[in-house]
């Protein structure tokens, strides 16, 4: 077995490296002037079961070609299969056409994997299910929520919790987690007047007097978090936080999050951290290395994986 490594989280590759006792394949990911990508493999992969480890965050693009590139040239060297860990599955909440004359990028994304030789793709907490029927390999989505119920019992009382989801589409995700620790439900209602922007409209279910955690899987601009935990203070919550399983924080995100009313922010390392990240007293983040590295073991070993869920 081999575990190859792109540029986009260099922090979760070692991590995973060290709870599987295997070292980093020595490889050259670099780039030439104009920007063009180049890699190099400097050991025999020919007739190995070859992991490339490598998150499509940002920059979305570069680390997509990474992932390509590398994928192409351990085809190209007789590795035996290649499976694709994608912590974070980019473009993926471009599942559906949302308007007409829009793509599927989602879909796109998969085919450009496949095509480039990929035989099997293991990712966590897809934006939409649907998604591993994309691919037509074989897909495993590995779920963060024995990771997150862990962290909550171990820092939150569990007996005056409830958990929230911050729209009706992240419902299945958050009842997940409140029925590990046994907790009610309530759900944000909001709408989006236009992409980025969520407006609270209600929220379903009696919060008062509950220390409320917010469940979904990605944060990006950090304005649906901060709006939801005002609108939940205001209906009488004694405390909010969150638990987002991808924090992608884009510019600014960060710092909205840190002015927030949010008690804390708690993400998994599935994307690299940024300056903005290390510098938010209230973000925390979890590590979901050895739930890769133990989903990469049972994969090398014709092992279940969904058995690590039940």
């Amino acid at each position: 077995m081999k575990l190859v490594t792109g540029n986009s989280n260099s922090a979760l590759a070692e991590a995973v490296s060290s709870y599987l006792e295997l070292p980093l394949t020595d490889c050259t990911v670099k780039r030439f002037a104009d920007h063009e990508i180049f890699v190099e493999v400097h050991e025999n992969v020919r007739g190995e079961d070859v992991f490339i480890l490598q998150s499509t965050s940002f920059p979305a693009n570069d680390n997509l070609m990474e992932l390509l590139i590398l994928t192409d040239a351990l085809r190209r060297s007789s590795a035996r299969r290649i499976t694709a860990v994608i912590p974070y599955f980019g473009y993926a909440r471009q599942d559906r056409r949302s308007t007409g004359r829009t793509p599927i990028s989602a879909k796109l994304v998969a085919n450009l994997i496949t095509e480039a030789g990929v035989n099997r793709v293991i990712t966590l907490d897809l934006h939409a299910a649907q998604i591993q029927g994309f691919f037509d390999i074989p897909t495993d989505n590995l779920y963060g929520a024995p990771v997150i119920t862990r962290d909550i019992q171990e820092n939150y009382d569990t007996s005056r919790l409830m958990i929230v989801s911050p729209d009706v589409g992240g419902v299945t995700r958050a009842r997940a987690i409140a029925q590990r620790i046994g907790a009610d439900l309530a759900i944000v209602d909001k709408r989006r007047p236009r992409a980025g922007v969520s407006e609270v409209m209600n929220i379903i279910g009696d919060v008062s007097g509950h220390a409320c955690i917010l469940i979904d899987d990605i944060v990006d601009s950090g304005g649906t978090l901060v709006n939801a935990a005002e609108a939940l203070l205001k209906a009488g919550a004694l405390e909010v936080s969150a638990y987002i399983t991808h924090g992608v924080l884009s510019a600014g995100a960060s710092e909205r999050i840190a002015a927030s009313k949010l008690k804390e922010l708690v993400v998994t390392d599935s994307i690299a951290e940024t300056d903005g990240v290390r510098s938010a007293k209230n973000i925390r983040r979890i590590s979901i290395a050895p739930l890769i590295g133990e989903a990469i073991a049972r994969t090398a070993s014709e092992q279940s994986v969904s058995s690590l869920f039940d």
